[in-house]
């Protein structure tokens, strides 16, 4: 089981937003079980369970873990196919937000089409990475909260820390060389939800 996983198709996405399936995909990101043992946790028939394990299967949301004999009936135990799933700009190709149209990097929105752009990449990265037997991506990611005393020291803040990443990149940045591979660097800044409605800086 991948520990988290981006989906990709339009059909897929569709299927895993059913209230109903989606908590059956929790359930069984918890652990395996049959569509008996999942019918009374979330109250509705086994055959009803059945059924939209069989849809999310068939999707690539869930996967087989293994059979087991009960009487006369043979019972399939499934498993979510990772823990936690993300739905990619992928899934609306012809909505998805495009960094390049408005270059703004004061602009909330295009932050948000930033962020979006690194779900579908990293998304694409980690599902095509069992298919070019990789077992590691070359990435990175640094998670920090600051308190800004005012919003000038955090507008002095965002300019020292972008003259800083224009050096690290100047400096180690192979420009035109043959050798090496192209990365995507993202740094961010927002108000954290905590304290965003309190009139924080």
């Amino acid at each position: 089981m991948l520990d988290v996983t981006a989906i990709e198709d339009p059909a897929a996405a569709a299927v895993s937003l059913d209230p109903t399936r989606a908590r059956l995909l929790a359930e069984l990101a918890a652990g395996p079980a049959s569509a008996a043992m999942l019918a009374g946790r979330v109250g509705l028939p086994r055959q009803k369970v059945n059924y939209h394990l069989r849809t999310l299967e068939r999707h690539g949301l869930l996967e087989l873990a293994g059979e087991r004999r009960r009487g006369p009936v043979t019972e399939r135990v499934m498993r979510a196919s990772a823990a936690s799933y993300v739905i990619s700009p992928t899934a609306l190709a012809a909505v998805q937000p495009d960094p390049g149209r408005a270059r703004d990097p004061w602009s909330a929105s295009w932050l948000l089409a930033v962020a979006a752009r690194l779900v579908r990449d990293v998304g694409a990265l980690l599902g095509g990475a069992p298919r070019a037997r990789r077992r590691r991506l070359g990435t990175f990611a640094l998670d920090a909260e600051v308190r800004f005393a005012s919003p000038a020291d955090r507008a002095a803040f965002v300019r020292e820390l972008a003259g800083t990443v224009g050096v690290l990149i100047r400096r180690y940045g192979a420009a035109g060389g043959e050798a090496g591979r192209d990365h995507r660097l993202v740094v961010a800044v927002h108000p954290s939800l905590a304290t965003m409605f309190r009139g924080s800086a």
